[in-house]
């Protein structure tokens, strides 16, 4: 008897020890669904802070997560209300098996689940349901299997990466963002109690949908967690007077065209060179500036590092979200420049030694070939030092020293600057100097930062990475500087501060289609853009009106560093102290002989309340006007003006120039 007793004990652990090896098999043999899931590609900024993300596969936000980003209590207060013996079992707990058991035997009805963790997880990888044996089958044997492939950590991550939690948002840190705000790092109680109880029911306990269902399983969460020891009365009571979330949250959208040109090269994550809080207050400050503004302009506006080349802010219009043209990145739009690249003409003449910013130069009509410009204003000055010229605007002297550089000098420095400006017809003529040519407002920025940094080329950088470019010379440090301080000698916008903090320059195109500003401080220089990205006209729009302000205001949002001071080796020198060939540019310009083109002598006009009209050819500003003799109109500058006249009669008309040339005609008002 003993020895069969002996013998049945032997075969029945032999049958044990048998069905154990061909249980291991069987786990052994289990084919593991892919572990690996598509996240959001993510673009960040210099901190890491998120500035935009990209949903996956059939629009669900899905978003990496390491367990070092995740607050640690909340790991501990899921196991406590989930799967208290998480870190014990091997995949199946067995008691709360067998106690699942007994309470639906006692109750005639499921009253409680024994699906652990790693359950849980067997079925998100499988999408698989529960309510068949053999479902519940699989989910056992893929969660045994992955008790013995992965560790404790990597069911976890699992989990964390693949739990649902309303709508199409899963993973915890997905639910943070979208129900919080807030990256999942720290988490109050409150918290982690309703993104521990959401993926349970993760449509009926919707917050911003079912609100009070919500708030019920949080504080079932929160009770359970206080019996289990995770957490003490008094932290659970107060977390049960947070309120739930009402709505749901936006991801950040931050820098969205930058962020576009980023995620268009590959998935994954891109670290970008810009700062969050500055790039948020300047979106909301072109927001604001271009409210009730005609609703077809946009703008770019870019603001960098010059020491360092990188970008920290980049806006390619103020209404990115909106319909229309938004979406249309403009810094990256290739625009006529308008006079904006006259301090670069300005420089290159100043490294060559062809001028100094007390050198006199003529603001007289001229002729380059069949081209004859003019003057923005249409009145001639005369006489005039360079860096009156330059803070004017003026363009006969610019394109007079285009021609004495070179057309093609300049186009050779602007392209040695890294920039690659597109030019109609392929030969460059005088004409740049005045905006004749294709330039981004990020490559003009790119040209300013150079004449921030004494001359000194370099590209901008916006991915967080890459390696600094070697900076090529534009121009000597001194060129670049006296380009500066004469800029910096401009009277900023009304209310942006007093001058001489900011070198500066505004611009418009021809047509009035594009109106800039570019300018920089010691450490920060900005550019800003302003018009339709089509290329129509904007009747009106000037670069110091429209641009100006922003400009200024946009360096604002950062500290002010003063402008440096001039290298050793530059001229501070007066006119009459300059060596002779700086002390004017070219020979003296001879006055075209003065005349009165318009009336005619002898003409018979008809008095108007506004006037008569006088045009005048030739002769140096300012003119006076005289009729019969007597002075009508002193100081003026424009050939053009309205002779007070009321008439009727004969009158004689006489103008004298600053030379004292004059001229002379007979009318008749009726």
């Amino acid at each position: 008897m003993a020895r069969r007793g002996l013998l049945a004990l032997v075969l029945l652990l032999w049958a044990l020890a048998f069905a154990r090896d061909r249980a291991e098999d069987w786990i052994a043999a289990t084919d593991l669904p892919p572990l690996l899931q598509a996240t959001a590609t993510e673009v960040r900024d210099r901190n890491g802070v998120l500035l935009r993300a990209y949903q996956v596969e059939d629009g669900i936000w899905r978003m990496a997560l390491g367990g070092d980003q995740v607050d640690p209590r909340f790991f501990d207060m899921l196991v406590a209300y989930e799967d208290r013996r998480f870190y014990r079992h091997s995949g199946v707990d067995a008691l709360a098996v067998l106690r699942a058991a007994g309470q639906g035997l006692t109750a005639g009805r499921i009253v409680s689940g024994a699906s652990t963790l790693t359950m849980q997880v067997a079925r998100l990888l499988e999408d698989s349901g529960t309510g068949t044996w053999e479902g519940k089958l699989r989910q056992v044997r893929l969660a045994l299997a992955l008790e013995r492939r992965l560790t404790k950590a990597q069911i976890l991550q699992l989990y964390l990466g693949r739990a649902p939690y309303g709508g199409n948002v899963e993973g915890l840190r997905a639910a943070s963002l979208v129900w919080f705000g807030k990256e999942p790092a720290r988490l109050t109680p409150a918290q982690i109690a309703l993104l521990v109880a959401l993926p349970q029911s993760p449509e009926a306990r919707r917050p911003d949908r079912h609100p009070q269902a919500a708030r019920a399983a949080r504080d079932r969460v929160l009770d359970r967690l206080v019996t289990a020891g995770a957490l003490d009365a008094a932290s659970a009571a107060a977390a049960k007077g947070e309120p739930v979330p009402a709505t749901r949250r936006a991801l950040p959208q931050l820098a969205p065209h930058l962020a576009d040109r980023a995620a268009a090269l590959g998935p994954g994550r891109h670290d970008l060179t810009l700062e969050a809080g500055l790039q948020a207050r300047l979106e909301d400050l072109a927001a604001t500036y271009m409210a009730g503004r005609d609703p077809g302009l946009s703008l770019a506006l870019i603001v960098a590092d010059h020491q360092t080349g990188e970008i920290l802010a980049s806006l390619g219009s103020a209404r990115y979200a909106e319909q229309g043209q938004g979406f249309v990145d403009m810094t990256r739009a290739r625009r006529s420049p308008g006079s904006t690249l006259k301090p670069l003409i300005y420089g290159l003449a100043f490294d060559r030694g062809l001028a100094h910013p007390e050198t006199l130069i003529s603001d007289t009509p001229a002729q380059f070939g069949t081209w004859a410009p003019q003057n923005f204003d249409g009145a001639f000055r005369g006489d005039i030092r360079v860096a009156e010229a330059l803070q004017l605007s003026l363009n006969i002297p610019v394109v007079r020293l285009t021609e004495a550089l070179g057309p093609a000098h300049v186009m050779a420095a602007l392209q040695g600057a890294g920039l690659a400006p597109d030019l109609a017809g392929g030969r460059a003529g005088l004409a740049i100097s005045l905006g004749g040519i294709g330039l981004t407002p990020e490559e003009m920025v790119t040209l300013y930062a150079a004449l921030a940094q004494g001359g000194q080329a370099r590209p901008l950088r916006w991915q967080r990475h890459a390696a600094p470019a070697a900076a090529t010379p534009l121009m000597a440090p001194r060129a670049a500087w006296m380009v500066g301080h004469v800029l910096a000698g401009l009277p900023p916008p009304p209310q942006a501060g007093p001058p001489g903090r900011v070198a500066y320059k505004t611009g418009t195109s021809y047509g009035h289609r594009d109106a800039w500003a570019l300018g920089w401080d010691g450490r920060h220089v900005a550019g800003v853009w302003i018009g339709r990205p089509d290329g129509t006209p904007v009747p009106g729009a000037f670069g110091g009106d429209l641009a100006a302000p922003l400009l200024f205001e946009a360096l604002g949002r950062l500290h002010p560093t003063p402008l440096p001071p001039p290298p050793p080796d530059t001229l501070l020198l007066a006119n009459a102290d300059l060596p002779p060939h700086l002390q004017r540019f070219g020979p003296r310009a001879e006055a075209e002989p003065l005349r009165l083109t318009f009336p005619p002598d002898g003409a018979r006009l008809a008095a108007t309340p506004q006037g008569v009209p006088v045009k005048l050819r030739g002769g140096t500003p300012p003119y006076t006007l005289l009729a019969d003799g007597a002075p009508l109109l002193t100081g003026q500058r424009s050939p053009e003006f309205l002779a007070p006249l009321s008439g009727p009669g004969f009158t004689t008309l006489s103008v004298i120039d600053a030379e004292g040339r004059s001229g002379r005609v007979r009318i008749d008002l009726r």
